[in-house]
């Protein structure tokens, strides 16, 4: 299993989180509210999102790299969209 972290610095953490994580229960049991927000994506791949004062920190588990960076890109591809303009800065460990 392959885990990887993001940081990513913005002042809307908790508004980027809950956007983004809205989109997601019409496909997965994804759990959120302010802070805190985890979806399943299948049996071998999750992702937790976690609202810091200054940044999002998201935590990916993916059983692979080459699906660790496609879920990678599916992520920035949603937090993007609902960021409206604004620039996010992945820095993924």
């Amino acid at each position: 299993m392959f885990s990887i972290e993001a940081r990513v610095p913005t002042a809307n953490a908790s508004r980027h989180l809950q956007q983004s994580s809205k989109h997601w229960p019409h496909r997965f049991d994804a759990i959120f509210d302010e802070t805190k927000s985890v979806i399943p994506f299948s049996k071998d791949r999750r992702a937790e999102f976690t609202a810091e004062p200054d940044h999002p920190r998201i935590r990916l588990e993916v059983p692979g790299e080459e699906i660790r960076d496609r879920m990678r890109n599916v992520i920035e591809d949603h937090l993007n969209r609902f960021a409206f303009g604004e620039p996010l800065d992945y820095a993924w460990t």
